[in-house]
């Protein structure tokens, strides 16, 4: 799943959603918008889960709280002695992490003032479809759901043979990771982001390269595999946009490819995950073969 990457909004649904009043389920005043003064303890908050939170810690470890590139808000909901009862950001891509109902509609009730229009809408399990309920309040139905596994890699590992160098991607190659990653995209939710958001989406892919996240493996000087690290923190590694280029599909390349690019990336962190769409049974073995094996569902929400 990409993260950042898709763009599709409909600004006139989000005008009808906040037009239906919503019957508050929290106290407002214990919701409240994050700043840098709150980092150490947001960060604390997030590691209990390190895994499923890797995404929202690695943004706020990247941009700061307040950044073009979160496309979004920080919020927390604070229990009566003034834990933290939830994170999320809240924006184009809405992320949550809330550990009681009350956080829940308060992240609910936040996003239907979103300044930022939203697209995705993502948590564990089934927590994002509550979360809807809340936001939508019956108002419009969601144009997608996308319930995708999580992956995960960790320690012990089986070292696999791989005669593909993995590097790290440069500028030279940007058109050919840009087309990659976006045929990704597409096979995965039907969106493609070249259509949708062409300069945002490259200026995204970008960047991956310039802070050193894109990898890549050639042959003949064409583009074979690519992988990128879109969220990274001390202990867990989220890779998305796992490509191989078509001629080389079926031949073994995507999992020994994977599996050289993690056992690298493992001398980094201790774990490595990532999200794909539950009906690609192929592409999981793919990964199955590089060492993954799936710990949870994760469903995404496309408004």
């Amino acid at each position: 799943m990409t993260l950042l990457d898709l763009e599709l909004v409909d600004q006139s649904r989000m005008l009808q959603v906040s037009a239906v009043p919503l019957k508050p389920e929290f106290e407002p005043y214990r919701l409240v918008k994050l700043t840098d003064s709150h980092k150490v303890e947001v960060l604390q908050f997030l590691n209990s889960r390190p895994v499923h939170t890797v995404a929202m810690a690695s943004f706020l470890n990247d941009n700061g709280f307040e950044s073009r590139f979160n496309r979004g808000i920080y919020f927390g909901y604070r229990a009566p002695d003034g834990k933290l009862e939830g994170v999320a950001l809240i924006g184009h891509t809405t992320l949550i992490e809330a550990r009681t109902r009350e956080a829940l509609a308060a992240f609910a009730a936040a996003a239907r003032e979103s300044e930022t229009a939203i697209h995705l809408m993502m948590s564990e399990g089934s927590a994002i479809e509550h979360f809807w309920d809340l936001y939508s309040a019956g108002a419009i139905s969601p144009r997608q759901i996308l319930v995708e596994k999580l992956f995960e890699l960790n320690f012990p590992y089986l070292v696999q043979d791989c005669p593909w160098e993995i590097e790290i991607g440069d500028e030279s190659q940007l058109q050919e990771i840009v087309e990659a990653h976006a045929e990704v995209a597409v096979i995965e939710t039907g969106v493609n982001p070249l259509e949708e958001d062409p300069d945002g989406f490259t200026e995204r892919c970008r960047r991956r390269i310039q802070q050193g996240r894109t990898f890549v493996a050639t042959e003949n000087g064409k583009l074979l595999f690519k992988a990128d690290i879109v969220a990274e923190t001390d202990d867990v590694i989220y890779l998305e946009g796992v490509y191989v280029s078509p001629e080389a599909r079926g031949k073994g390349v995507g999992p020994k490819c994977l599996a050289k690019l993690s056992i690298a990336l493992l001398d980094r962190v201790s774990n490595i995950c990532m999200l794909s769409n539950e009906k690609f049974d192929s592409v999981h073995r793919s990964f199955e073969l590089a060492g993954y094996h799936t710990t949870d569902t994760c469903t995404t929400i496309v408004v």
